[in-house]
């Protein structure tokens, strides 16, 4: 479903041309990727030299950050297009920020805070800002953009207050901030004297916004891989374990992408494109990938940690960033296939458990072996989907 034709869509210079074809992501979109593989591997790194409660709550609250920063960018190249030089320079600009805001990852629970909170805020309302000023009072669009500023606004005051205070004050009021941000389109950005936006007011081109969040699911496959890539290439000598380890963590990934790409990703484009209301599917397209990719990112600290100690035994640290991960993608791709296929497959509730009670038993072994046993684990569940896909197809020519 592509974006309503109004004559002001058609005069206004920016906005992209609806022509009834699948918008095409533009390479202006894929260079401005390119960061997130930066800020994903930063979050990740946070994790893993932080393995607490602590630091799960930390690299929780900066996850959303990132994941909030790249969605309402990609919402706005949707709309607009990013060919032109003065979208084009928005995203640089943005591009630029998120750098620096991914650059401070590391201590923004420190003495980068304000650094990490002010570079996050000039991303998010600087955009916003500059795209209300763009469309003027009369444009279609431009009350639903309004009503963003106001609660973006509302949220970088919690982001700037935060950055002045310390330990978990500073969580929570980043916490309250992530949920100002993350909430809000829920119920359409609803602000006294403003109104509230529907989701045919943002009725978006489904196929574009469905290509972008497979593609950062690749940024963040692409992170898992690098940083068993970078374990292997440090390692002094490449032992069995070693070697061992590295075939686990890449069949755990290889599983992650089949969950995603071979089974659900295109029948999702189709669900999106030809949904009624796209908006609305858009929004849960949103709101679900940003846990899918969640357990891609705890995936690879748990990646991490099999490939630097895989003869360690007994922590329970350890024995439960390897089950969350997968158990967390698995709740994500759940939803998904929910939203897709109106159904959650059996596959994942299965998994789900599995991996949950995969946890004693890591408790009691090295791990290499609970990483070999987490990836067997996805794999089985890959092969599982796959089998019911291939079913599925060759019963379709029949039912028409």
């Amino acid at each position: 479903m592509l974006q309503k034709d109004t004559s002001e869509n058609h005069h206004h210079p920016l906005l992209r041309h609806r022509d009834g074809h699948h918008a095409r992501v533009t390479f202006e979109e894929l260079f401005f990727d390119l960061v997130y593989v930066f800020a994903v591997t930063q979050l990740s790194h946070e994790l893993l030299h932080n393995l607490s409660l602590t630091g799960v709550i930390h690299t929780l609250i900066l996850w959303f950050a990132v994941w909030l920063g790249w969605q309402y960018t990609c919402w706005v190249t949707n709309w607009f297009d990013p060919e032109t030089p003065r979208i084009r320079g928005v995203l640089f600009v943005t591009m630029l920020l998120a750098l620096v805001m991914a650059s401070a990852i590391g201590g923004a629970f420190d003495k980068r805070g304000l650094v990490f909170a002010l570079a996050y805020v000039a991303i998010q309302v600087g955009r916003t800002a500059y795209i209300v000023f763009e469309l003027g009072r009369d444009h279609p669009l431009s009350a639903n953009y309004r009503r963003m500023l106001g609660w973006l606004l509302i949220a970088s005051c919690f982001w700037i207050s935060g950055a002045f205070t310390e330990h978990w004050a500073r969580a929570t009021l980043w916490a309250i901030a992530v949920l100002c941000e993350y909430v809000s389109p829920m119920f359409g950005f609803a602000l006294p004297g403003l109104g509230r936006s529907r989701t045919s007011d943002w009725t978006i081109e489904g196929g574009h916004l469905s290509e972008r969040c497979q593609l950062f699911v690749i940024v963040a496959l692409g992170e898992t891989l690098l940083a068993t890539g970078a374990m292997l290439a440090e390692a002094e000598v490449w032992s069995v374990p070693i070697l061992s380890a590295m075939l686990a963590t890449f069949a755990g990934t290889l599983a992650m992408w089949w969950l995603y790409f071979g089974t659900s990703s295109k029948d999702a484009t189709a669900t999106i494109t030809h949904s009624s209301d796209p908006g609305r599917i858009g929004a849960y397209f949103h709101y679900i990938h940003a846990v899918l990719i969640a357990g891609v990112i705890v995936t690879a600290v748990g990646n991490d940690l099999v490939m630097a100690h895989p003869h360690e035994h007994g922590k329970l640290a350890y024995a439960l960033i390897l089950s969350a991960g997968p158990m967390i993608y698995l709740v994500g791709s759940a939803i998904y296939k929910q939203v897709v296929y109106g159904c959650v497959p059996a596959s994942h509730i299965v998994g789900v458990v599995a991996l949950a009670a995969l946890i004693p038993i890591a408790l009691q072994t090295d791990l290499l072996a609970a990483g070999w046993l987490t990836s067997a684990f996805m794999l089985a569940i890959g092969f599982w989907e796959a089998s019911i896909s291939r079913a599925q197809m060759q019963t379709r020519p029949a039912a028409h």
